[in-house]
């Protein structure tokens, strides 16, 4: 009897990433065929058997899509072979299988492809004054600034503590004179 790795996809409108969370995977055999079947088979860490069969919700490009073997993962970037969203992953309609998981790490919403991630556009932010660095020589003359106003607590400070030490004594002396 076979087990089946958990698996992640998420999507874009042009391409479908399948992440298969099996480490240290032996005998990997990846399928794909042009009508959106996909076979996995390999052996785990554990010589157990995990494989599972996909029929993808549309037909893909099998020369465009990659595979990679790595030591934790087997990732596979399938590239549809319209260039469209699909509502699911299966043909199937329905509840998925349970080690069918969303990644949502890469996972993009259709409305947000065209900014891209971390994509701000044509925006230029030198435009908006958001108090960032600005001149070295002011930067340089606010620290002087505050170094000085630091230095005058400090001298302040030692002035106090010295009146406060001078005038103790003689405090004490005058109460001692007191009958």
């Amino acid at each position: 009897m076979s087990r089946h790795p958990i698996t992640k996809w998420a999507q874009r409108s042009d391409r479908v990433f399948l992440t298969i969370e099996l480490p240290d995977a032996k005998d990997v055999k990846l399928n794909l065929k042009p009508e959106g079947n996909f076979n996995f088979s390999a052996k785990g860490s554990d010589d157990l058997l995990y494989e599972f069969d996909l029929e993808l919700f549309d037909a893909v490009n099998v020369e465009e899509s990659k595979a990679a073997v790595a030591p934790r993962t087997i990732c596979y970037l399938i590239k549809k072979a319209e260039s469209k969203w699909w509502p699911r992953l299966l043909k199937k309609e329905g509840k998925p299988p349970v080690f069918l998981k969303v990644d949502w790490d890469k996972w993009q919403d259709e409305d947000d492809e065209d900014v891209g991630f971390n994509d701000f556009g044509d925006m230029d932010f030198s435009k908006l004054d958001m108090g960032g660095a600005a001149d070295d020589d002011d930067i340089e003359d606010d620290e002087d600034e505050v170094v000085e106003s630091a230095n005058k607590d400090e001298g302040a400070k030692a002035e106090e503590s010295k009146a406060e030490e001078e005038a103790a004594p003689a405090a004490a002396a005058a109460e001692e004179v007191k009958p």
